[in-house]
């Protein structure tokens, strides 16, 4: 497996290091690459008598030499008549007018072209592209059915504009045909919410707590960070993968965005099983769900809605999360083959924007829940599940759920921190994938799969939410690959004489073991531990694998199919390895949709328990790793971390291998 990483990342170095990106787009040799197929902007050319209006507003934006030339393109092609649309509805009286305005025509052609990555309807239906377009925007396809066509399987994009042609190969990518003009939107997260008629309870109780004036950041004006690293420019090698001089391509993000989801239960939910229709109703429910949440807070805050121990603050910031999660990406790296949907549901944990609650985000056959709990095949805790955009588009046609800072999406019930989801949902074994432990890693579109195995995003010190670390650390994210040994196919690589310090988010009050989930490795070093300044026993060896006696691991004896109902002997074996501060890999995760994690033959993915303590509720706690070996040449594949409850370490049955 290692041989395999290796020679997959040493082919994709060598690609990296002879393929740079020109800053100005008309530089790129027009004739790098021969085929007998047309290139995107020669697919237009050939059938001007569509496209003619769409070659002249990019004719006018400098960006049809773009397409002339090599590379990976998404293009999305207006027909001529959904350019007559776009000036209608605009009051442009002519082309000539509309070409006139430069700026206009550059946001247009932008709009409608994504940069870096091919992206077909057969590979991606149904989700948010891996990657932005050339404004830095998200595009979602969603797919249907055409009544007025045999109910034919439609396409749409950002539910406005339906592919009438789609999954056209060209030399240098894929075109799709639309019948509308993408529009961008101008707007922030709770301005497009407040123009939605079905959400309008929701709307005005963000408002009227002022949780409406938390979600207006949008671009981070104190950074910046050089072209030549980003991906208009030729990026950096990073020492960041296996080996002693194997390096990768990093491209760091050429603009820091602050982006939010809302999860919205819309005006008829509320109706019809809560009977609330108006504000004080509302205010009412939240108040009997909060006051048993918190019941010395109860009646102490009730005329302030700004108040954030108000009941209805609670309610409606509880509904938000300080990143972009269209449906696919909350749990994006989970929902490949690679998870054991036998033993349990794909799942994720996310801090909300009500102070010190998270939520649980799964799925399953019916699709993406929210605090739902599953035990065994059954789910005692159902939660509420989220509309998917076909089911969004049927509530509402005309409403494209998507802000320029960000997304929300509708709830088929209300979601609140209830007693139940603090003492039952989420009293369970909490693993965080790395990628999730800052908001930063999802709105700079980090995390995914990005059609380029092992291309690392980086991240600029002091420019991520909730971690600090030195001069000397490296920090990136390297794009979702299932066959890597990591939970999910991802990791957050950090290389150099590192010292990484990050916040844990926030979980129901327990003592509960902390354990890193991470790969060895003999180039990764030796990490001391702290959690808030404290050192967690003495350092732990990265280098060391499952096979070391002083770790004692043993190889599974019961069948994998079997795992659920373990041999005696596979827990014995479990409790020797913990006693000793160790613990294998989880069995729900299979690197390339086989092998699961807890069975790898070189024994190279472990959980260390790195201390127990109490984690008491609106106490903030960090965990710092510092490299001991001097050596700038060490790396650490930081794969996930484990808040695991007393009841479940110490419970009266054994911790499930999951």
């Amino acid at each position: 497996m290692i041989t395999k990483i290796k020679y997959v990342l040493c082919t994709l170095c060598l690609v990296c290091a002879v393929w740079s990106c020109s800053d100005n787009e008309d530089d790129i040799a027009i004739n790098y690459y021969t085929s007998t197929k047309a290139t995107a902007a020669g697919f237009l050319d050939e059938r001007n008598g569509e496209f003619s209006k769409f070659l002249a507003i990019l004719h006018k934006s400098e960006l049809y030499s773009l397409l002339s030339t090599y590379g990976k393109f998404t293009v999305f092609a207006p027909t001529n008549s959904a350019i007559d649309q776009y000036m209608a509805e605009n009051d442009y009286s002519s082309l000539d007018a509309l070409l006139a305005d430069k700026e206009r025509c550059d946001t247009i052609s932008r709009m409608h072209i994504i940069k870096y990555g091919d992206y077909y309807t057969t590979d991606y239906g149904n989700q948010t592209l891996p990657k932005l377009n050339m404004v830095n925007g998200y595009l979602t396809l969603s797919s249907g059915t055409d009544e007025e066509n045999h109910n034919a399987l439609t396409y749409f994009v950002n539910k406005s504009s339906r592919l009438v042609e789609r999954d056209d190969s060209v030399t240098n990518g894929v075109v799709h045909i639309i019948d509308k003009v993408i529009v961008p939107s101008s707007d922030l997260a709770s301005d497009i919410l407040a123009s939605d008629p079905k959400v309008q309870l929701f709307s005005q109780a963000l408002r009227a707590t002022g949780m409406a004036d938390s979600l207006m950041k949008y671009i981070d004006d104190t950074y910046s960070v050089a072209v030549d690293s980003t991906e208009d420019g030729q990026g950096r090698m990073v020492r960041c993968t296996s080996g002693s001089d194997l390096y990768t391509r990093c491209y760091w993000p050429a603009q820091r965005y602050f982006r939010y989801t809302m999860f919205v239960e819309t005006d008829s939910i509320l109706k019809e099983k809560y009977g609330i229709e108006t504000l004080d109703d509302l205010a009412a429910k939240a108040k009997e769900i909060y006051d048993q949440t918190y019941p010395a807070d109860a009646g102490k805050y009730d005329d302030d809605l700004t108040n954030r121990k108000n009941p209805l603050n609670r309610f409606v910031s509880y509904h938000l999360l300080p990143r972009y999660g269209d449906y696919s990406q909350w749990l994006a790296g989970c929902a490949k083959n690679c998870w054991d949907t036998n033993l349990c549901d794909p799942e994720a944990f996310y801090e909300t924007m009500c102070p010190n609650t998270m939520l649980r985000i799964s799925s399953n056959t019916e699709g993406l829940w929210i605090n739902s709990k599953r035990t065994g095949k059954t789910y005692p805790v159902k939660g509420s599940r989220v509309f998917t955009a076909e089911e969004s588009k049927v509530i509402n046609p005309s409403n494209t759920q998507q802000s320029k800072n960000g997304i929300y999406h509708y709830l088929h019930d209300i979601i609140a921190y209830t007693p139940t989801v603090r003492d039952e949902v989420l009293n369970c074994r909490i693993r965080i994938d790395a990628t999730r432990l800052s908001p930063d890693f999802m709105n700079q579109n980090a995390i995914g799969d990005k059609g380029n195995p092992g291309l690392l995003t980086g991240f600029k010190r002091g420019f991520l939410t909730d971690w600090e670390f030195s001069e000397q650390t490296f920090v990136g994210v390297h794009s979702d690959v299932d066959y890597w040994n990591s939970f999910e196919g991802n990791a957050v690589c950090i290389s150099g004489i590192f010292d990484v310090t990050f916040r844990l988010p926030p979980v129901p009050e327990d003592m509960y073991e902390i354990r890193l989930g991470y790969t060895c490795g003999d180039e990764r070093g030796i990490v001391q531990v702290y959690l808030n300044g404290e050192a967690c026993g003495i350092p732990v060896d990265l280098r060391r694998y499952g096979g070391d006696p002083t770790i004692g691991w043993e190889d599974d004896v019961t069948e994998a199919e079997n795992i659920a109902n373990r041999d005696e002997e596979d827990i014995i074996n479990d409790k020797s390895m913990h006693n000793r501060g160790y613990m294998k890999g989880p069995a729900c995760w299979k690197m390339g949709g086989s092998t699961p994690m807890r069975r790898q033959e070189w024994k190279g993915t472990l959980r260390r328990i790195l201390t127990t303590h109490k984690l008491k509720e609106g106490q903030t706690y960090k965990l710092r790793f510092r490299q001991v070996i001097p050596d700038p040449m060490r790396y650490w594949s930081f794969d996930y971390i484990e808040l695991c409850p007393k009841g479940i370490y110490a419970g009266t049955v054994p911790e499930d291998p999951f």
